[in-house]
């Protein structure tokens, strides 16, 4: 998921959120649910915000989708531009484009 940095807000840029498929996989809706109960803003059709006191419990379950195998790995990435220095808290679930 390509993502960036703003005030201190990690935002998941729209084009990468998650889905909701009505009838779909009870894992990717789980998935979709999850990320949006810890979210400070996460509209339709629109980047999802993440504060910096959720950080810690973003990477923990991506890391946890992560290692079910029901996500791939391009899911539960957190992908940041080059020019980002990557957060501490979320170094171990993240990349650079």
């Amino acid at each position: 998921m390509r993502v960036f940095i703003q005030d201190d807000i990690l935002c998941i840029e729209k084009d990468d959120v998650p889905p909701f498929k009505k009838g779909g996989s009870v894992v990717r809706n789980s998935y979709f649910w999850a990320l949006k109960s810890i979210s400070c803003y996460a509209p339709r059709e629109d980047n999802w915000e993440f504060d910096q006191e959720v950080w810690i419990a973003l990477a923990r379950m991506l890391m946890a989708f992560t290692e079910s195998g029901y996500l791939g790995y391009s899911e539960t990435c957190l992908k940041f531009p080059e020019d980002t220095p990557i957060p501490d808290v979320l170094r171990s679930v993240s990349s650079y484009l």
